[in-house]
Protein backbone atom coordinates (compact mmCIF):
# COMPACT_ATOMS: atom_id res chain seq x y z
CA UNK A 1 0.00 0.00 0.00
CA UNK A 2 1.39 3.25 -0.53
CA UNK A 3 1.88 6.15 1.72
CA UNK A 4 2.50 9.50 0.76
CA UNK A 5 5.86 10.49 2.28
CA UNK A 6 7.44 7.06 1.08
CA UNK A 7 9.02 6.95 -2.53
CA UNK A 8 6.63 4.81 -5.01
CA UNK A 9 7.92 3.74 -8.12
CA UNK A 10 6.77 4.93 -11.57
CA UNK A 11 4.93 1.71 -11.63
CA UNK A 12 3.02 2.01 -8.51
CA UNK A 13 2.01 5.46 -9.23
CA UNK A 14 0.47 4.11 -12.36
CA UNK A 15 -1.48 1.45 -11.10
CA UNK A 16 -2.89 3.96 -8.39
CA UNK A 17 -3.66 6.85 -10.39
CA UNK A 18 -5.74 4.43 -12.49
CA UNK A 19 -7.31 2.76 -9.75
CA UNK A 20 -8.61 6.30 -8.38
CA UNK A 21 -9.28 7.05 -12.24
CA UNK A 22 -11.62 4.37 -12.20
CA UNK A 23 -13.81 5.00 -9.25
CA UNK A 24 -13.74 8.83 -9.45
CA UNK A 25 -15.10 7.74 -13.05
CA UNK A 26 -17.92 5.07 -12.05
CA UNK A 27 -19.07 7.38 -8.98
CA UNK A 28 -20.25 10.04 -11.69
CA UNK A 29 -21.31 7.70 -13.99
CA UNK A 30 -23.50 5.88 -11.09
CA UNK A 31 -24.94 9.10 -10.10
CA UNK A 32 -26.33 10.17 -13.29
CA UNK A 33 -27.65 7.42 -15.18
CA UNK A 34 -27.63 5.11 -12.55
CA UNK A 35 -25.51 2.08 -10.60
CA UNK A 36 -27.81 -0.81 -12.26
CA UNK A 37 -27.96 0.83 -15.78
CA UNK A 38 -24.25 1.72 -15.67
CA UNK A 39 -22.21 -1.02 -16.62
CA UNK A 40 -18.29 -2.17 -16.61
CA UNK A 41 -17.45 -0.94 -20.27
CA UNK A 42 -19.39 2.67 -19.88
CA UNK A 43 -17.25 2.62 -16.71
CA UNK A 44 -13.41 1.80 -18.50
CA UNK A 45 -14.35 4.01 -21.18
CA UNK A 46 -15.23 6.82 -18.68
CA UNK A 47 -11.60 6.14 -17.53
CA UNK A 48 -10.20 5.77 -20.48
CA UNK A 49 -8.96 1.67 -19.88
CA UNK A 50 -10.11 -1.37 -21.54
CA UNK A 51 -12.74 -3.65 -19.27
CA UNK A 52 -9.89 -6.34 -19.12
CA UNK A 53 -8.02 -3.19 -16.93
CA UNK A 54 -10.94 -3.06 -15.04
CA UNK A 55 -11.20 -6.61 -14.21
CA UNK A 56 -7.62 -6.34 -13.21
CA UNK A 57 -7.96 -3.78 -10.05
CA UNK A 58 -12.08 -5.01 -9.22
CA UNK A 59 -14.06 -8.47 -9.61
CA UNK A 60 -17.59 -6.52 -9.40
CA UNK A 61 -18.58 -3.59 -10.27
CA UNK A 62 -19.89 -3.27 -6.46
CA UNK A 63 -16.00 -3.19 -5.22
CA UNK A 64 -15.31 -0.04 -6.97
CA UNK A 65 -16.99 1.80 -4.45
CA UNK A 66 -15.58 -1.14 -1.65
CA UNK A 67 -11.93 -1.15 -2.72
CA UNK A 68 -9.52 -2.31 -0.43
CA UNK A 69 -11.42 -2.74 2.67
CA UNK A 70 -10.31 -5.89 3.97
CA UNK A 71 -6.45 -4.62 3.30
CA UNK A 72 -7.96 -1.40 5.24
CA UNK A 73 -9.28 -3.12 7.92
CA UNK A 74 -6.26 -5.46 8.46
CA UNK A 75 -4.31 -2.46 10.11
CA UNK A 76 -7.30 -1.83 12.45
CA UNK A 77 -7.45 -4.98 13.50
CA UNK A 78 -3.63 -5.40 13.82
CA UNK A 79 -3.64 -2.50 16.25
CA UNK A 80 -6.11 -3.91 18.88
CA UNK A 81 -3.79 -7.39 18.49
CA UNK A 82 -0.70 -4.49 19.75
CA UNK A 83 -3.00 -4.04 23.33
CA UNK A 84 -0.52 -2.21 25.48
CA UNK A 85 -0.47 -3.48 29.02
CA UNK A 86 -1.70 -0.37 30.38
CA UNK A 87 -5.00 -0.13 28.19
CA UNK A 88 -8.46 -0.18 28.61
CA UNK A 89 -10.93 -2.21 25.97
CA UNK A 90 -12.43 1.53 25.12
CA UNK A 91 -8.76 2.86 24.44
CA UNK A 92 -7.59 0.04 22.73
CA UNK A 93 -10.49 0.47 20.33
CA UNK A 94 -10.43 4.00 20.19
CA UNK A 95 -6.73 4.03 19.08
CA UNK A 96 -7.01 1.09 16.71
CA UNK A 97 -9.81 3.35 14.95
CA UNK A 98 -7.51 6.15 15.36
CA UNK A 99 -4.40 4.77 13.73
CA UNK A 100 -6.32 3.27 10.97
CA UNK A 101 -7.54 6.94 9.95
CA UNK A 102 -4.13 7.74 10.11
CA UNK A 103 -3.39 5.31 7.26
CA UNK A 104 -5.91 5.49 5.33
CA UNK A 105 -6.66 9.18 5.11
CA UNK A 106 -3.47 9.94 2.98
CA UNK A 107 -4.14 7.14 0.34
CA UNK A 108 -7.80 8.52 -0.22
CA UNK A 109 -8.09 10.34 -3.44
CA UNK A 110 -9.12 14.10 -3.09
CA UNK A 111 -12.91 14.21 -3.49
CA UNK A 112 -14.50 17.37 -4.12
CA UNK A 113 -18.17 17.55 -2.02
CA UNK A 114 -20.27 16.98 -4.64
CA UNK A 115 -18.24 13.58 -5.30
CA UNK A 116 -18.70 12.84 -1.69
CA UNK A 117 -22.32 13.80 -1.26
CA UNK A 118 -23.01 11.20 -4.54
CA UNK A 119 -20.96 8.06 -2.86
CA UNK A 120 -23.50 8.56 -0.01
CA UNK A 121 -26.42 8.97 -1.76
CA UNK A 122 -25.64 5.55 -4.09
CA UNK A 123 -25.05 3.55 -0.87
CA UNK A 124 -28.21 4.65 0.90
CA UNK A 125 -30.22 4.29 -2.58
CA UNK A 126 -28.94 1.63 -4.01
CA UNK A 127 -30.34 -1.70 -3.07
CA UNK A 128 -27.24 -4.00 -4.10
CA UNK A 129 -24.95 -1.60 -2.43
CA UNK A 130 -26.79 -1.04 0.80
CA UNK A 131 -26.72 -4.94 0.86
CA UNK A 132 -22.88 -5.00 0.17
CA UNK A 133 -22.54 -2.19 2.98
CA UNK A 134 -24.30 -3.38 5.76
CA UNK A 135 -22.71 -7.13 4.98
CA UNK A 136 -18.96 -5.18 5.50
CA UNK A 137 -20.15 -3.39 8.28
CA UNK A 138 -21.56 -6.08 10.54
CA UNK A 139 -18.74 -8.50 9.02
CA UNK A 140 -16.28 -5.67 10.36
CA UNK A 141 -18.31 -5.54 13.78
CA UNK A 142 -17.84 -9.18 14.24
CA UNK A 143 -14.47 -9.16 13.46
CA UNK A 144 -13.51 -6.64 16.21
CA UNK A 145 -15.16 -8.30 18.38
CA UNK A 146 -13.16 -10.71 17.89
CA UNK A 147 -10.39 -9.50 18.42
CA UNK A 148 -10.93 -7.46 21.64
CA UNK A 149 -11.82 -10.44 23.11
CA UNK A 150 -8.68 -12.06 22.14
CA UNK A 151 -6.69 -8.87 23.41
CA UNK A 152 -8.86 -9.10 26.59
CA UNK A 153 -9.08 -12.65 28.05
CA UNK A 154 -11.03 -13.42 30.90
CA UNK A 155 -11.12 -9.34 31.24
CA UNK A 156 -14.29 -8.62 28.60
CA UNK A 157 -16.90 -11.04 27.94
CA UNK A 158 -18.82 -11.25 24.02
CA UNK A 159 -21.90 -9.17 24.85
CA UNK A 160 -19.88 -5.79 25.73
CA UNK A 161 -17.49 -6.26 23.10
CA UNK A 162 -20.48 -6.19 20.75
CA UNK A 163 -21.71 -3.05 22.47
CA UNK A 164 -18.60 -1.35 22.09
CA UNK A 165 -18.18 -2.16 18.57
CA UNK A 166 -21.59 -1.49 17.49
CA UNK A 167 -21.55 2.12 18.98
CA UNK A 168 -18.29 2.75 18.17
CA UNK A 169 -18.41 1.90 14.17
CA UNK A 170 -22.39 2.76 13.98
CA UNK A 171 -21.74 6.53 15.54
CA UNK A 172 -18.76 7.07 13.02
CA UNK A 173 -20.97 5.51 10.09
CA UNK A 174 -23.96 7.61 10.42
CA UNK A 175 -21.86 10.87 11.34
CA UNK A 176 -20.08 9.82 8.16
CA UNK A 177 -23.11 10.31 6.23
CA UNK A 178 -25.01 12.70 7.86
CA UNK A 179 -21.59 15.11 6.73
CA UNK A 180 -21.75 14.06 3.30
CA UNK A 181 -25.51 14.03 2.45
CA UNK A 182 -25.20 17.84 3.60
CA UNK A 183 -22.71 18.59 1.41
CA UNK A 184 -19.65 19.28 3.26
CA UNK A 185 -16.15 18.33 2.12
CA UNK A 186 -14.36 15.25 2.75
CA UNK A 187 -11.94 17.16 5.82
CA UNK A 188 -14.96 17.67 7.14
CA UNK A 189 -16.31 14.57 7.17
CA UNK A 190 -13.51 13.11 8.37
CA UNK A 191 -13.97 15.48 11.25
CA UNK A 192 -17.68 14.53 11.76
CA UNK A 193 -15.87 10.65 12.28
CA UNK A 194 -13.68 12.04 14.98
CA UNK A 195 -16.45 13.90 16.30
CA UNK A 196 -18.28 11.00 16.28
CA UNK A 197 -15.91 8.78 17.68
CA UNK A 198 -15.44 11.03 20.79
CA UNK A 199 -19.20 10.72 21.33
CA UNK A 200 -19.06 7.25 21.24
CA UNK A 201 -15.88 6.70 23.36
CA UNK A 202 -16.65 8.91 25.88
CA UNK A 203 -20.35 8.42 26.16
CA UNK A 204 -23.71 10.42 25.22
CA UNK A 205 -24.25 11.91 28.50
CA UNK A 206 -20.97 14.16 26.93
CA UNK A 207 -22.58 15.63 24.22
CA UNK A 208 -24.14 19.17 25.25
CA UNK A 209 -26.38 21.67 23.26
CA UNK A 210 -24.72 24.48 21.91
CA UNK A 211 -25.19 27.76 23.46
CA UNK A 212 -26.65 31.00 21.38
CA UNK A 213 -23.48 32.04 21.46
CA UNK A 214 -21.39 29.08 20.34
CA UNK A 215 -24.55 28.86 17.31
CA UNK A 216 -23.89 32.88 16.07
CA UNK A 217 -19.91 31.97 15.99
CA UNK A 218 -20.19 29.10 14.03
CA UNK A 219 -22.76 31.11 11.39
CA UNK A 220 -20.07 33.95 11.67
CA UNK A 221 -16.89 31.51 10.33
Amino acid sequence: MYVRGVEESRRERKKRLTRQRIVLAAIRLFDKQGYEETTVTQVAEAADVDPKTFFNYFRTKDEVLFNELDLEFDVLLAAIRDRRSEESPGEVLRRAVQEYAAHRRPNVPRREPAEVSAAARLALTTPALQAKGAYLLLDLQQRIAAELLNAFPGELDPVTAAAMTGSVLGAIQQASLASAKLGRSQQELWEAAEHALDIATNGLLSVRPRTRDQKQTEERI
